[in-house]
């Protein structure tokens, strides 16, 4: 009989709600393998670490009292010894989901999310993965598709349509009733405006992105 206790993972989580902290500590510290520790600003979370760190993972609110946006991330991260830091937020921009990542962040936590799901992303991340909710990345993949489409015009959308049967430019300009070079101009817009380097990369970005 294994009667070993679980490894807990010690987490602090900043936020300047207070009613928002009293909920995450109350949902994790009645788990058996989570210890949570709270911080109402940026600067008390650091003496968190400094004092009881570091932790196996930190979330810091974005918008609390000195986070300065994205940047107070990095100033958790050098701290919590070499450890996970993530955000803590509702509705991120696509810029600070690629900023927090690109700084070495652990993810994107919601606080729109259902609590059920946080001891799930808290362990991921604390395993040394990078979590973004997918309903952000579905966001971006969406508004990706929206603009790039938009930015087509008309008749672009319907060469790329014929490009995407596979038809070579003599061939759409007879289904048009346009003049080759014509179709070739429109070809090299589209493939511009998607940044493809030819018609064939050109087809697999639109598909990518849902624009057909």
């Amino acid at each position: 009989m294994n009667n070993s206790k679980p490894e807990v993972l010690r987490v602090l989580i900043a936020d300047d709600h207070a009613m928002i902290l009293e909920m995450f500590k109350q949902f994790l510290s009645a788990l058996p393998d989570f210890e949570a520790l709270t911080a109402p600003d940026l600067d008390a979370a650091l003496a968190q670490i400094d004092s009881a760190g570091p932790f196996d993972l930190v979330l810091v609110d974005l918008d609390m009292p000195g986070m300065d946006g994205i940047a107070g991330l990095s100033k958790a991260i050098d701290r919590n010894g070499g450890k996970p830091v993530g955000i803590l937020t509702s509705n991120p921009t696509p810029h600070v989901v690629s900023e927090t990542l690109s700084m070495g962040g652990a993810g994107i936590v919601l606080k729109t999310e259902s609590l059920k799901n946080l001891t799930n992303e808290i362990r991921f991340m604390a395993a040394g993965g990078r979590y973004v909710p997918v309903e952000l990345i579905d966001r971006q993949r969406v508004k990706t598709r929206e603009n790039t489409g938009a930015s087509l015009s008309e008749r672009e959308m319907t060469v790329l349509a014929l490009l995407a049967e596979g038809k070579p430019n003599r061939e759409i300009g007879t289904d048009l009733g346009l003049a080759e070079a014509t179709v070739k101009m429109h070809v090299k817009s589209i493939c511009s405006k998607l940044g493809a380097n030819n018609r064939t990369q050109a087809v697999i970005v639109a598909r990518d992105n849902g624009i057909f």
